[in-house]
């Protein structure tokens, strides 16, 4: 069996993965969530929080190898993190996420998708420093297949991201390379295009790519699915 530690994106928190963990440890395996700086009940400051404070949090957080699973913009900080210490991680799993690419930041990947669902739903912050995500666009974006309660649920836990950690490249090497690595498409995806993340993983091997018909959100939408989905990949 298999040691999870579920990463968020942006706006959310470990309460997102709420019907995840009992779905995982269901199945045999052990799973937890934590909350990256200034997010959830981690109140780092808007300006302190930075990828880097992101991949410390998660490296702080894993005593033995874990199979990493990192949501949306947790594809950067979870790439990271396994570039600064590859032993602490036995599997990345990107879950409808950003991967790295060369020395973009994940600002100049999302602009690079074909289209940007998202951008009408960003809610700036006056200082620029910050964005939240307008409450009446949530279930549009994020929830839209999600079960009643979801969007209400969610939309009282939803955050300020700081905007600093997404417009910073994460240049990855030889220990990045070496970890093992698995992508969850999601294809009724409203915030990252499913076609994006296509193109994201076309030269993945095959046998390490997923696809789910689910909206941004399938640890509501079908936790139990993504459970014995998650399963199969951590085997």
């Amino acid at each position: 069996m298999a040691d999870f530690l579920l990463i968020h994106g942006s706006c959310h928190g470990a309460w997102c993965w709420r019907d995840m963990i009992p779905e995982l440890t269901a199945l045999g395996h052990t799973a937890r969530a934590i909350d990256l700086p200034g997010h959830g009940g981690d109140l780092t400051p808007i300006p302190q929080v930075t990828l880097q404070a992101y991949a410390e949090a998660i490296l702080d957080a894993i005593d033995q190898p874990v199979t990493l699973v990192g949501h949306s913009m947790g594809g950067y900080p979870i790439s990271l993190a396994a570039e600064m210490a590859p032993e602490k991680v036995a599997r990345l799993v990107y879950l409808c996420a950003y991967v790295p690419e060369g020395d973009l930041t994940l600002a100049e990947m999302r602009k690079r998708a074909p289209r940007q669902p998202l951008m009408p739903a960003v809610m700036r912050s006056e200082d620029g420093r910050s964005f939240r995500i307008d409450p009446a666009q949530t279930e549009k974006v994020f929830y839209h297949d999600c079960p009643d309660g979801t969007v209400a649920y969610a939309n009282t836990r939803l955050c300020a991201q700081a905007v600093a950690p997404q417009e910073t490249p994460c240049p990855l090497g030889a220990n990045y390379a070496s970890v093992p690595r698995s992508y969850i498409r999601c294809m009724d995806d409203r915030t990252i295009p499913p076609e994006y993340q296509i193109s994201m993983t076309e030269s993945w091997p095959a046998t390490d790519v997923y696809e789910m018909p689910t909206s941004h959100s399938p640890f509501f939408a079908d936790p139990g699915r993504l459970a014995r989905l998650l399963t199969q990949i951590a085997s």
